[in-house]
């Protein structure tokens, strides 16, 4: 009688999800907190400028193209980070510079998940001769020097239209970011490609894929109800660290001119200061520079963190 009293006083325990349990070890990481804040303003700011371009809103804040003084002024009260050539404020190119990196980097990564995910899924299920072409197909494409591979296929690219008919949208001319992104996003796969076959081909012999095969699942239906939804923590951190490298990128691209040509972005800005920097005028590569070191310093911190956060082995250690 004593013993079932006391087996009903004892407190029920409340279990944690695996994603419940990683948000609240994700939320203990201060520094990955202040990250994620530095990169949620970037992201707020990006969202801002689309809003304002939309909806025709004339925020002189963003007009980067006026002339707010005389040109190369230093930093100083009214233009806090100096003007360029033509007098133009700095600080607003490297607010407007935001749009083009994260917009590329953005879509970029979307391109690459879309065809990395998928096809390493089907070749680490199926393997034999789907297998075989997956791997052939990534193993061409790494052999090739990945910024070289950039390049050819934005010179491709480059001047051409996509007609998106057959799914109602028209045509798309491909120039300036669309070409950037979708050259960064077809070339840049391969990664996750082979991070996702091998963890399907673990997942597989497994005794929960084993039971939905005995239950005469289809196998798109094992792949994507019961697999990808297992190595779906991959994807977020690959996502996460593909980010910085795809901001990356974009610079180069723009630093050879093969960029956005109509609006400011950060590799456009460090091409275009370079010249200027043995005259002394260091204040716009400066300004592009931080730029991309606060987005890249706060994306590879917040990264880490939610990799050992969702990553299983690493919790156990």
């Amino acid at each position: 009688m004593n013993k079932a009293k006391e087996k009903n006083n004892v407190p029920k325990i409340k279990g944690r999800s695996y994603w419940a349990d990683s948000l609240r070890q994700l939320r203990k990481h201060k520094l990955a907190m202040y990250s994620l804040g530095i990169i949620v303003v970037y992201i707020l700011v990006v969202m801002f400028i689309y809003l304002a371009n939309w909806t025709k809103i004339d925020v002189p804040f963003l007009d980067w193209n006026q002339q707010v003084g005389k040109e190369y002024e230093r930093p100083n009260k009214q233009n806090i980070l100096g003007t360029d050539f033509l007098g133009r404020s700095v600080l607003r190119k490297t607010i407007y510079g935001a749009r083009v990196s994260l917009t590329v980097a953005f879509w970029a990564s979307i391109i690459s998940m879309s065809i990395g995910v998928p096809l390493g899924a089907a070749a680490g299920y199926f393997r034999g001769f789907i297998d075989d072409i997956v791997v052939w197909l990534y193993t061409t494409l790494s052999s090739i020097p990945y910024i070289l591979l950039i390049l050819a296929f934005a010179l491709v690219l480059r001047g051409k239209t996509l007609s998106l008919h057959w799914l109602g949208l028209g045509t798309i001319s491909l120039s300036g970011i669309s070409t950037v992104y979708l050259a960064i996003g077809l070339t840049s796969w391969v990664g996750i490609c082979r991070l996702i076959r091998g963890e399907v081909m673990k997942h597989k012999e497994r005794d929960y894929i084993l039971a939905a095969q005995s239950y005469g699942c289809g196998s798109s239906r094992i792949i994507f109800r019961h697999l990808i939804p297992n190595v779906f923590h991959l994807i977020i951190i690959s996502f996460s660290l593909q980010f910085v490298g795809f901001i990356q990128a974009e610079v180069i691209l723009s630093f050879l001119g093969l960029g956005e040509k109509n609006s400011p972005s950060w590799g456009a800005m460090i091409d275009a200061a370079r010249l200027d920097l043995p005259k002394g005028y260091w204040w716009e590569m400066t300004a592009a520079t931080a730029a991309i070191f606060i987005i890249s310093l706060a994306l590879n911190i917040f990264g880490d963190a939610l990799r050992d956060s969702l990553d299983p082995k690493l919790k156990v250690q």
